[in-house]
């Protein structure tokens, strides 16, 4: 501080001139006008000095440790809302690694920070980011039973495993090894189910590099191990089965699962239908005879308290249905039914205005919960009849299924199924053998047996 002796002091400092806004004062002029007021030079405070560090350039020497490679670097990362910068010791490589090729494994490790290509963002830890923005922000916008599948998979699968992670650590070998621990340590899990896990992590890292927390997707590339084989057959009932089911439920949920299997509307368009969507217009047949057409549209879903638009664009259409089919829906109007005690009646529609729904809440006709149907109306028949697989899902693809046994081509089972992609119905259609085949099977066979016993013919003749 000798210095400061030979610098003479100001006899009156000039008043400085008032301003609106605040003045900001870095540490370093702070530092001089203390000396040049009288006053003595004050030592600037460690969070002032953290303010003027830059982010310099990282080359640090690997060292030995043990049996490791090491290397000490300096990271940032958020505590309180504030960002702040700290020592790290990494493992590099093992210590029987040459030092040369060790310098070259530093090298790449350090290239990301230096180059500016790991964000300050990627210091967010994975479990604040997830719940306080992904959860209550971005999956709001995706449907009510999305976001309670998405949910599940975050604090079963993703929270326990990078909960207290920085969204940076999230590599492409970090997600390897974890997709591989999880095949082997839950063995029931299906290649499908890892999928859905990807799938929900592959959401959650797109959103974050939207926001500038992250420069690369680790997901890209990734390949999931093989998992549990998964069953390609998908659960259907037969015309009989359908017929003694329906016989064991009552109304109005009989008609629910009338509607579901005739039409393959998903349970979430089923329960949203109105009165208006239920229409009858006049038509040619094919002879070119006038006749009457009836059919749904499917404009809207409804699913445990979100109301929104169908699954595609594809299922926005209109479905046709049977005379008797729509003379069922109708009937539901006058319908009085005994409750389940025995002791009352109730109509079945309270309102059968055209905006109000078909299928409405006994005690106020607000719109039916899908799981309740299912679990006290359609399982319990379902396993009086020794049928355990029946659910919505199983009633939609029995329709499809019953299109394919009757000969349609897949075209037109994927308009009535309202199949966004043929692959989706070709799915269905995998499970079945075409007649076709059958028959040049059964050729086969013929031409096989002919041929031997030709040859055993000529082995006879010849002894």
């Amino acid at each position: 501080m000798a210095h400061f002796d030979s610098i003479p002091l100001p006899v009156s400092p000039e008043p400085e001139p008032e301003c609106a806004l605040p003045k900001v004062v870095c540490p370093a002029t702070k530092l001089a006008n203390n000396y040049d007021r009288g006053k003595p030079p004050a030592i600037p405070q460690k969070a002032e000095l953290e303010k003027m560090a830059r982010r310099r350039y990282q080359n640090p020497k690997p060292h030995k440790r043990g049996a490791w490679w090491t290397l000490l670097i300096y990271r940032d990362r958020h505590e309180g809302g504030e960002l702040k910068r700290f020592r790290q010791r990494i493992r590099l490589a093992p210590a029987t690694m040459p030092v040369r090729e060790v310098q070259k494994v530093a090298a790449e490790y350090l290239r990301p920070m230096n180059q500016g290509l790991e964000t300050i963002g990627g210091a967010t830890n994975f479990s604040e980011y997830v719940n306080e923005h992904y959860i209550p922000v971005a999956l709001k916008a995706k449907a009510k039973g999305t976001q309670e599948r998405y949910e599940g998979v975050i604090r079963k699968y993703l929270e326990p495993a990078f909960g207290e992670m920085c969204l940076r650590e999230l590599t492409p070998m970090t997600l390897e090894r974890y997709f591989a621990g999880v095949a082997s340590s839950r063995p029931e899990l299906t290649r499908e189910s890892l999928k859905k896990v990807r799938n929900v992590l592959g959401s959650i890292v797109t959103r974050a590099r939207k926001h500038g927390l992250l420069t690369t997707n680790p997901l890209d590339g990734l390949e999931l191990p093989q998992g549990r084989p998964v069953e390609d057959s998908k659960p259907w009932i037969t015309p009989e089965q359908f017929d003694r089911l329906v016989a064991l439920i009552s109304e109005p949920y009989a008609t629910m699962v009338n509607v579901a299997v005739w039409t393959g509307l998903r349970v979430s368009e089923l329960i949203a239908l109105r009165w208006n969507d239920v229409r009858c217009w006049n038509a040619l047949d094919e002879d070119g005879a006038d006749c009457i057409r009836y059919g749904i549209a499917v404009d809207e879903r409804y699913c445990r308290g979100d109301w929104g638009k169908p699954k595609t664009k594809a299922s926005k259409a209109v479905v046709g249905i049977s005379a008797e089919l729509f003379d069922r829906i109708q009937q539901l109007k006058s319908l009085t039914v005994v409750n389940r005690e025995g002791v009352g009646s109730y109509k079945v529609v309270k309102s059968d205005a055209p905006t109000d729904l078909i299928f409405q809440s006994v005690k106020d006709g607000k719109p039916m919960r899908d799981n309740n149907i299912l679990c006290r109306h359609i399982k319990p028949a379902g396993r009086k009849l020794g049928l355990g697989f029946v659910n919505w899902r199983c009633l939609r693809t029995s329709r499809a299924t019953w299109a394919i046994e009757a000969g349609a081509n897949p075209k037109d089972v994927q308009g009535m199924m309202r199949h966004s992609r043929i692959s989706t119905t070709l799915d269905i259609y995998a499970q079945f053998v075409p007649e076709s085949q059958f028959r040049a099977q059964e050729r086969i066979e013929a031409m096989v047996a002919a041929r031997r016993e030709k040859q055993h013919a000529a082995q006879v003749s010849v002894q």
